[in-house]
């Protein structure tokens, strides 16, 4: 059972909800959307939470105001440093990103199978 005591809601200190207009969330959604960009590190910039910039993300993304950006080098015809590998009817691509003992493990799954 919850019990409610007037005299401490009186005391409690009232938060106004900030009402943020609509160019400027546009603008933290936009450089939220950037390629390398941490999220979280845009969101504690403007002084918010992060998973109501992720909301705002997300939104915006799914009503088409905004378009998720490429990765650098990741546009439209470029590799980006991309490889591709054909091992019989499999293709294997791999980023930069991928360590060379996980790449082997895949490889080696893939010839397995």
């Amino acid at each position: 059972m919850l019990e409610v005591v007037p005299s401490r809601m009186e005391n409690s200190p009232a938060v106004a909800r900030r009402n943020w207009p609509d160019e400027t969330k546009a603008r933290i959604v936009e450089e939220a959307l950037a390629p390398d960009v941490n999220v979280s590190a845009v969101a504690r910039l403007y002084g918010m939470s992060p998973s109501q910039l992720f909301g705002w993300r997300r939104k915006a993304i799914a009503k088409g105001q905004v378009e998720r950006r490429e990765e650098p080098g990741e546009e439209a015809g470029a590799s980006g440093g991309v490889i591709e590998i054909g091992i019989a009817d499999a293709t294997v691509r791999v980023g930069p990103m991928v360590s060379e003992d996980h790449l082997r493990r895949v490889l080696r799954a893939v010839r397995s199978a």
